[in-house]
């Protein structure tokens, strides 16, 4: 009866010694960096309402995960079973199983740059969002229709134009349009600072006037130095009641129109709308494009100076007058001679290549 005891007891610690190796090695297991695929990385999209079962499975088919007994004792170790998110998520390294789990617990989802640059109109940033691949245009315009999201801001809104602020956003590829709206006016609410809005309440601006003025600053030049003279101008002229006439505002009323060409003319200057800053004295009714935070300090605080016009030197940067005079010969430099010397030179060259 004794040897039958003792060899049950042996038995026994063979069996608990034999389970604990193997627990140990699995749990060692569940932490080992694993990786089963080729390739620089491995992407897995989780669609939602999937089981912890098919995501195991998906691990495990994609060389994630090691094995199927490898991702239980994860799922049960890291307790993620009811945190696993869907998404489509990207592995470029070896990783331990619940490393693995704890990645998508978290929903470190891939993630795409989408970059709007600054003078960008809703159009055209809806072009870009379908470009992108992440929707349809038309998805994207439809969102930026929705007013609501700045109705504090501005009750006269009637689209997000100039308010869906120019930056680089790192969105998930199953981003939606209005998803992607809404972070790019909650980001424009961020840089509109209190400081700024009382800065353009001083000048006695609403922010509609001042993200309008910031507007077709940013259309007017995109050297960093010349935003507060460009707005200096434009104040200028709004304090004297002289007409704006400003080219960028003609471009958008066109674009509206569906009339523009990616050309301007002397006829155009015409054309009746209440954008056409040619036609109608101060603001048009909106902004014509998002300004970025330069163009929106340059609005709220534009130079202390006394220029109302200015002419493009063809380089990027502008020549500025207090008087028509001192404008109408920086034209003469700087447009009217400046293309006639181009216009010499390249017949020149014509004529020396044909001898």
């Amino acid at each position: 009866m004794k040897r039958v005891i003792r060899a049950l007891a042996i038995l026994v610690v063979v069996a608990v010694l034999a389970g604990g190796a193997a627990a140990f090695v699995l749990y060692s297991r569940v932490d080992e960096p694993f990786r089963g695929y080729q390739g620089d990385s491995m992407e897995v999209e989780i669609p939602a309402g999937s089981s912890t079962r098919a995501i195991g499975e998906q691990l495990v088919s994609a060389g994630i995960v090691r094995d199927t007994i490898t991702y239980r004792a994860a799922l049960w170790l890291s307790g993620e079973a009811r945190r696993l998110k869907a998404g489509e998520y990207v592995f470029d390294r070896p990783m331990g199983a619940r490393e693995v789990l704890g990645k998508i617990a978290r929903g470190e989802v891939a993630l795409v740059n989408v970059t709007f640059r600054e003078g960008l109109t809703i159009r055209e940033m809806a072009d870009l969002f379908e470009g992108q691949g992440l929707g349809t245009a038309a998805a994207f315009r439809d969102a930026a229709a929705d007013k609501s999201l700045i109705v504090d801001l501005d009750p006269a809104a009637t689209d997000l134009e100039g308010y869906l602020f120019p930056e680089t956003y790192a969105v998930s590829r199953h981003v939606t349009a209005p998803q992607l709206v809404r972070s790019m006016v909650d980001r424009f609410t961020r840089v509109l600072t209190p400081d700024l809005r009382q800065a353009a309440s001083d000048r006695g601006l609403t922010v509609r006037q001042l993200v309008t003025l910031a507007s077709i600053v940013e259309k007017e030049t995109g050297a960093a130095n010349e935003r507060p003279l460009v707005a200096a101008v434009y104040s200028n002229r709004l304090k004297t009641g002289m007409g704006l006439q400003c080219d960028p505002t003609v471009i958008y009323a066109l674009q509206r129109a569906g009339r523009y060409d990616g050309n301007l003319r002397r006829d155009d200057l015409a054309f009746d709308s209440p954008y056409n800053t040619y036609r109608y004295a101060g603001l048009p009714p909106g902004p014509i494009a998002a300004p970025g935070k330069g163009s929106l300090e340059a609005a709220a605080r534009p130079a202390d100076v006394d220029y109302v016009y200015f002419v493009s030197r063809n380089d990027g940067t502008h020549a500025f007058a207090r008087t028509l005079d001192e404008h109408n010969r920086n034209v003469q430099k700087f447009q009217v001679q400046y293309f006639r010397d181009k216009r010499l030179a390249a017949r020149r060259q014509a004529e020396a290549s044909d001898r």
